[in-house]
């Protein structure tokens, strides 16, 4: 078993990265996303925080410390799909996924590590594919526990990964400033500093009874866990609502995959392979949550990195892989591409709801029900024979 199990990614400067990926003239700029008139900034690329900008600012002290940034509008709903596209991709990896913000999650690799390989590739491939898929890159930090990846993390920005065995712990740890520490913020770091402890390893080199005398034993005995990295929290399988900043949906309210060729396609039939399998992958999960959906959408990414997506609301709710596939189809050949090269392309379920809640009516017919019968038994086989037991023809080979 691998001694560094946890990972957190963290993305780089999220909001920017997303908001510049498909303009290219403002790659080398200092940009600042929202902010308006009388807002403040809602995220600042790397360029724009060597001048002092950061997130939370009035917008007009923003811009007297860096007047030549750019000033873009928030789209919330771009966010939305890129967050859950790259939370489906650590899904991939581990079932194992915390997710805490639009922008950061923990994952527990343990199981994956005989597949994917060591936590530190499997950072590097998430680093690759998170990238390669949207067009924005994140920093991984590799730990044995929560707080001490959440701290490598940061030691990684901008797009790298730290990793810390057990046994270099507190040499990264001690040198740190305490208000570094995971969950330490300014009123407990300022006491911290009043009390003459500045660093982690002032924390740690305090006997636990002096600390609790001074914090409270709750919280001395807290950081003395922290500040020696034995965190003993584990990773949970959640997903924390994070579109609350507007706009957007819920990621509990919607499943999706997507895929990159490994060569730019102008070809219909290849896309509607992909299509296919993803649609596979993305009802055989609804299926195992219990869940149904009505609203279908794809996204395609052109080889330019231009990006649509499209979607389309059915009359029922579905798990039926045939009828997501269906509707996929139909909202591909809407667009109407003429042999465009495409990069990639996904497919997401929205709006779910409980199975159990959805009837569906009679009218659709025994084909469909002759449908939902197959993706039963389809997933059956593979529950008892691995997910390639059985698959559509037109997937083999």
């Amino acid at each position: 078993m691998t001694d560094t199990p946890v990972l957190h990614v963290d993305m780089d400067a999220f909001y920017a990265s997303v908001a510049t990926r498909d303009r290219p003239e403002l790659r080398d700029v200092p940009v600042i996303v929202g902010g308006g008139h009388r807002g403040v900034v809602l995220s600042a690329n790397y360029l724009a925080r060597e001048h002092g900008v950061r997130s939370g600012m009035p917008s007009a002290r923003a811009r007297r410390l860096c007047p030549q940034a750019v000033t873009v509008s928030p789209e919330h709903d771009v966010f939305g799909t890129v967050s859950a596209a790259v939370v489906e991709t650590f899904r991939r990896i581990t079932p194992v996924v915390e997710v805490v913000s639009i922008d950061e999650a923990f994952l527990d690799v343990r199981g994956s590590v005989r597949r994917w390989g060591t936590p530190e590739e499997i950072a590097d491939r998430i680093r690759a594919t998170v990238h390669d898929e949207q067009g924005i890159t994140c920093s991984v930090g590799v730990a044995a526990s929560i707080s001490v990846a959440k701290l490598a993390s940061r030691r990684a920005k901008p797009d790298g990964v730290v990793v810390v065995p057990p046994e270099e712990v507190t040499t990264f740890l001690h040198p740190l400033d305490v208000g570094e520490l995971y969950g330490v913020g300014e009123k407990t770091r300022a006491m911290l500093h009043r009390l003459g402890l500045v660093t982690v390893g002032d924390v740690a080199h305090t006997p636990l009874r002096t600390l609790q005398r001074a914090v409270g034993q709750a919280l001395g005995s807290h950081l003395h866990e922290l500040a020696w990295g034995q965190d003993r929290r584990e990773v949970v399988a959640k997903q924390t609502p994070v579109f609350g900043i507007g706009g957007g949906a819920d990621p509990e309210k919607s499943m999706g995959a997507q895929q990159t060729f490994s060569r730019d396609v102008d070809d219909r039939e290849v896309v509607l392979r992909e299509l296919l399998a993803l649609t596979g992958t993305v009802a055989r999960r609804m299926r195992v949550a219990g869940v149904a959906g009505r609203t279908v959408s794809i996204t395609v990414r052109f080889a330019d990195f231009t990006t649509l997506t499209r979607s389309r609301t059915m009359p029922e709710a579905t798990d039926v892989t045939q009828d997501v596939y269906r509707t996929a189809v139909g909202l591909f050949d809407a667009l109407g591409l003429q042999r465009a090269r495409l990069r990639l392309v996904g497919v997401r379920v929205e709006g779910l709801v409980p199975r159990e809640s959805v009837h569906r009516q009679a009218l659709l017919g025994e084909r469909d029900h002759g449908w939902s019968d197959a993706d039963r038994a389809v997933d059956r086989a593979a529950r008892r024979f691995g997910s390639a037991a059985v698959r559509p023809a037109s997937l083999l080979g």
